[in-house]
């Protein structure tokens, strides 16, 4: 399927590393909070990326950190991209007491969602301070806010699954969503799983088509792409390679 051609309409500045990039689609409008899309990016590269802003706004949040999103990075309002999805489940709403993880960028896709829950508890997770993302956004959600870095520069001085391990210690939740590195969301699984608290995790896999064929999001029987790429907490527990192994984009399975 070719992409659908668009303008990107605004580009906001998150942190010296991430931008927010707005544009104009019907389709991605009417996105479900955890789908992604794969941005075409004229003579250079097809990049998935999960949707941070659905509805009156779309838009993807994106880390420079490889050629594709180096090359999006240097583009400016009015420069054509191109579209195509979105792809892949979303995650599904249950419960009142919701208990978000998120590390890094995975907070992206976790955005729209949150703007969904009335009673939320967010731990949101970065190296530093000043990579922090949606810290202003959230707290004007009014989401109960816990923040963690790396360096002790911001909140927490250690990971955001430390926070995350007192806190279901101290209260009960009904779910809990997840996002970010595939290492943090493993140790929120095994929490979970020990504590017996419903989750429901997005992954992240190195994709080409977006649709299932080329097997390069494969993990153990699933498509990330496609069965994916929210898991839920039944179907994570039968993936041996969950928060150890991922496939490189040659193909050869890499340790996490």
């Amino acid at each position: 399927m070719p992409p659908r051609i668009c303008s990107i309409v605004d580009i906001i500045e998150n942190t010296t590393l991430h931008k927010t990039f707005y544009f104009s689609d019907e389709k991605c409008r009417n996105a479900k909070p955890g789908q992604f899309i794969m941005i075409w990016i004229p003579g250079v590269d097809e990049i998935p990326m999960s949707l941070s802003f659905i509805g009156g706004k779309q838009g993807v949040t994106v880390e420079k950190k490889g050629e594709g999103t180096k090359k999006l990075h240097e583009m400016n309002v009015g420069d054509k991209i191109g579209i195509r999805g979105p792809y892949g489940n979303a995650f599904s709403m249950h419960g009142k007491k919701i208990l978000f993880v998120a590390g890094g960028t995975g907070i992206a896709p976790l955005m729209p969602l949150i703007k969904m829950v009335k009673e939320k508890v967010v731990i949101l997770g970065a190296r530093t301070s000043s990579l922090l993302l949606f810290e202003k956004e959230l707290k004007e959600m009014n989401a109960k806010l816990y923040i963690a870095t790396d360096d002790g520069s911001h909140g927490y001085h250690g990971f955001a699954t430390d926070v995350f391990e007192k806190i279901i210690k101290e209260g009960k939740f009904d779910m809990v969503y997840t996002c970010g590195p595939e290492a943090m969301m493993k140790k929120v699984f095994d929490l979970c799983i020990k504590k017996n608290i419903p989750m429901q995790a997005s992954l992240e896999r190195y994709m080409k088509c977006g649709v299932g064929i080329c097997d390069s999001c494969a993990i153990d029987g699933y498509h990330v792409c496609k069965d994916g790429p929210v898991f839920d907490i039944n179907m994570l527990k039968k993936m041996k390679d969950f928060g150890k192994w991922k496939r490189d984009e040659t193909g050869k399975k890499v340790e996490i």
